[in-house]
C-alpha cells in the first residue's frame, strides 16, 4: 500500500493503532521518491553516508521522518546551502529545531531538500545542484528558496518538511507547489543552526500537506532557546486547540495596495472567491490601508542584502567549505570567493556591501531601517480592529524555468506580496485556494498580529476543511 498521500497525523493514528508499521511507510517514501524524484528533483546529492535509522517508539513522532532544507545544520550530514562555497561541510552540531525534533521522537530525512543558494532567490533556479520542478507542471520553477522542501511534499516525497523564510520563501514556494507554509512570528523559533541569510528577518517554519500537520510542526519547533539572542521567552500553546473550524465574527482586512496593476487577474479572481468563502463560514471582511506596502521590495533589498554581506563574509576558504587552490593568501581569498559564490550569491553581497559603505550607509540602510518601523506601524494599525489580514501570497501562480533568470528586478517582485510580513516580523500562513485554467495551484496568505499563530491555524483550518483544494494531487 502506498502511504506517502497520508498526512503525518494520519500516519500518526495508523501507527498508534498499529495498523501499519514505520518501515511500511518508510519504504513507500522511497518507492515514491525512486518513481518521481528523477523529474521533480527535489532533494540535492545522493543518499548521505551510513543507515537510515528510525525508531517507532521514539517519542510523539514515532520515529515518522521529516525532510530539512540544506541551510539547517544536522549533525555529521552535509549541510551546504547549496553552495560551491560550503561543499563538503558536516556541522559538529545539531540546529535547535533539529533537537526538538528528534526529542519528540521524529527523524531526520538523510537527504537535504534544494535551495536557492544560501536562500537568495524565488525559484530555486540558483542552486549549485541544479533547478527543482515544479510537480504540478515540470515546465515551471517551485518557487523559492524553500522550493525542495514544498516540492517534495507537494509530489508525496516527503511527509512534511521544514524550510526557511526571510521574505517569503516558506509561503511563495508553498502557494506555487499546492501546500501549505507557515512563517512563524520573528524569535518564535530559535535560529541556532540556521546559516543564516538575513538575521533580523530569518525564520524557519513548517511546509506540510495540511493545516493540522503545520500546527502539529509549529508546535514542537517554537520555544525559547538562549543559544539565540533574538529568541522570545514565550510560552508555546497547542496550535492544535486553535483548529475549531469556527470563524464566526471574525473581522478581516483587505489591503488595497495588494490588488493593484500587475496582479495576474486569474489569481485575483481565485483570491476573491476564496474571501467570499470566508464570509459564508461567518467572517466579515473589509478594505483597510497599508499605505507604506510600496516601498516593502526596496526596504527588503537594502536591509537583507546589507545583512547578507555582513554574513557571508565568513566564507573565505579559510574554517571550511571550498577552498581555492593557491599559494598566495589573498589571491586565495580572492579565488575562492569568486569561484565558490552563485552569480546571485555575488550579486547581493555587491549589493550590500555599497549600501552599508561609508558614505551611502546613512542615505539607504539607515533610511530603510526608519521605513521598515512605518511598514511595521502600518499592520499594528489594522490589528487594532481586524483580527487578521488576507491577501493573495503571490501576484502570479508559478512561471516557467528560465523565465525570469535574465531580469533579476522582475524575479524580485516575486516576493512583493510576502516581504511585508518579515519586515513586520509578523506571522503569516499561505494554503492552497484554487488553480489557475492551466492548472497551476494558487495561495491564499493570512496574516495575523505578532504571536497569534492560533489565529492563523484557526482561519486557514476552517477554511481547508470547507473546500477540497489541499486534497488534490499532481499527476506525476
Amino acid at each position: 500500500m502506498d502511504f506517502t498521500q497520508l498526512t503525518a497525523h494520519e500516519l500518526l493514528e495508523k501507527l498508534k493503532s498499529q495498523q501499519v508499521t514505520l518501515k511500511a511507510i518508510v519504504d513507500s517514501l522511497y518507492a515514491r521518491m525512486q518513481k518521481v524524484e528523477p523529474k521533480v528533483k527535489a532533494y540535492v546529492r545522493g543518499k548521505e553516508t551510513g543507515d537510515f535509522s528510525f525508531d517507532s517508539n521514539a517519542g510523539f513522532l514515532k520515529g515518522l521522518p521529516v525532510t530539512v532544507k540544506d541551510n539547517i545544520c544536522t549533525e555529521g550530514m552535509l549541510t551546504e546551502c547549496c553552495s560551491k562555497i560550503l561543499r563538503g561541510f558536516h556541522p559538529p552540531y545539531d540546529a535547535t529545531v533539529i533537537k526538538k525534533l528528534k526529542e519528540n521522537g521524529a527523524a531526520i530525512f538523510p537527504l537535504k531538500a534544494n535551495m536557492d543558494e544560501f536562500a537568495f532567490g524565488s525559484s530555486t533556479e540558483n542552486s549549485y545542484f541544479g533547478v527543482t520542478h515544479n510537480p504540478w507542471n515540470l515546465d515551471c520553477v517551485p518557487g523559492g528558496s524553500s522550493g525542495g522542501s514544498a516540492a517534495a511534499v507537494a509530489s508525496d516525497e516527503a511527509i512534511w518538511a521544514l524550510g526557511s523564510d526571510t521574505g517569503g520563501s516558506i509561503r511563495q514556494p508553498a502557494s506555487f507547489c499546492g501546500v501549505v507554509g507557515l512563517k512563524p512570528t520573528y524569535g518564535r523559533v530559535s535560529r541556532f543552526g540556521l546559516i543564516a541569510f538575513a538575521s533580523s528577518l530569518d525564520q524557519i517554519g513548517p511546509i506540510t500537506k495540511d493545516v493540522r500537520d503545520a500546527a502539529i510542526l509549529t508546535g514542537i519547533i517554537c520555544g525559547y532557546d538562549p543559544q539565540d539572542s533574538t529568541s522570545v521567552n514565550q510560552s508555546v500553546p497547542d496550535y492544535t486547540k486553535s483548529l475549531t473550524g469556527d470563524i464566526k465574527g471574525l473581522k478581516i482586512g483587505i489591503p488595497k495596495e495588494y490588488f493593484v496593476d500587475g496582479m495576474d487577474l486569474e489569481v485575483k479572481a481565485v483570491i476573491e472567491e476564496a474571501v467570499n468563502k470566508l464570509k459564508t463560514l461567518g467572517a466579515t471582511a473589509q478594505q483597510v490601508s497599508l499605505p507604506h506596502t510600496e516601498y516593502a521590495v526596496p526596504v527588503y533589498y537594502i536591509i537583507a542584502t546589507a545583512e547578507a554581506s555582513s554574513n557571508l563574509a565568513r566564507f573565505d576558504g579559510v574554517q571550511y567549505g571550498y577552498r581555492a587552490q593557491t599559494d598566495n593568501l589573498i589571491q586565495m581569498y580572492k579565488l575562492t570567493r569568486a569561484e565558490g559564490f552563485g552569480q546571485e550569491a555575488k550579486r547581493r553581497i555587491v549589493l550590500g556591501t555599497f549600501a552599508l559603505s561609508h558614505g551611502y550607509y546613512d542615505a539607504y540602510y539607515l533610511r530603510a531601517l526608519k521605513v521598515r518601523t512605518l511598514i511595521k506601524q502600518d499592520f499594528d494599525k489594522v490589528f487594532q480592529d481586524f483580527d487578521c489580514i488576507v491577501t493573495p501570497t503571490s501576484p502570479t501562480s508559478a512561471f516557467k524555468i528560465g523565465e525570469r533568470v535574465q531580469d533579476p528586478l522582475k524575479m524580485y517582485l516575486s516576493d512583493i506580496y510576502t516581504i511585508s510580513v518579515n519586515l513586520a516580523g509578523i506571522p503569516a500562513i499561505s494554503i492552497p485556494c484554487g488553480f489557475t485554467k492551466n492548472g497551476l495551484p494558487v495561495g491564499l496568505q493570512i496574516m495575523a498580529k505578532p504571536y497569534n499563530e492560533e489565529m492563523l491555524f484557526r482561519v486557514a483550518h476552517t477554511f481547508e476543511q470547507n473546500t477540497d483544494w489541499h486534497k488534490l494531487k499532481p499527476k506525476l
